[in-house]
């Protein structure tokens, strides 16, 4: 099933053109919200780690470093920046899968925001951001579930 196919259109989408002015993708959201929850998030989710990861770099947003609890600065081998940094190329990293293989991807991406509760959870101060990433997480949890519809393996 291709990643713009519905689970039933199969054998609907012959018997219904395109309206005039429209393309397959555009009707198939109209159709089918599930699919359009899932364009939504896949989107989401790789526009916002890759601008979240970029600005690990430039601390335009917000002073980066100061969201990393104490403990865990103090058992890196490196800064607390150059930490940063990496977690940058890793969200970076995570905003291109999502746009490539979002099946397993959102799974690794729910992770990370995991463990990123936890380090929230541990630093007093961060809780209500904590509790923006559990909603996150929640987010990265149904895309996943979403994928395995919408973005299943090409059979070849």
């Amino acid at each position: 099933m291709s990643p713009t196919a519905t689970p039933d259109s199969s054998a609907s989408s012959a018997a219904a053109p395109a309206a005039a002015g429209t393309t397959p993708l555009s009707d198939a959201l109209r159709r089918d919200p599930a699919l359009a929850a899932f364009w939504v998030l896949r989107v989401g989710f790789v526009a916002l780690p890759l601008l979240m990861g970029l600005d690990k770099f430039t601390n335009l947003l917000t002073d980066w470093p100061g969201y990393l609890a104490p403990w865990i600065v103090g058992i890196l081998p490196i800064g607390a920046q150059t930490a940063m940094h990496l977690v940058g190329i890793v969200e970076i990293v995570a905003g291109i899968a999502v746009a490539v293989r979002p099946r397993l991807a959102a799974w690794v991406v729910a992770l990370w925001l995991l463990g990123i509760i936890v380090d929230l959870l541990s630093y007093s101060g961060f809780f209500d951001v904590a509790l923006r990433d559990v909603g996150l997480l929640v987010a990265a949890i149904a895309l996943g579930l979403l994928s395995r519809t919408y973005n299943r393996p090409q059979r070849r």
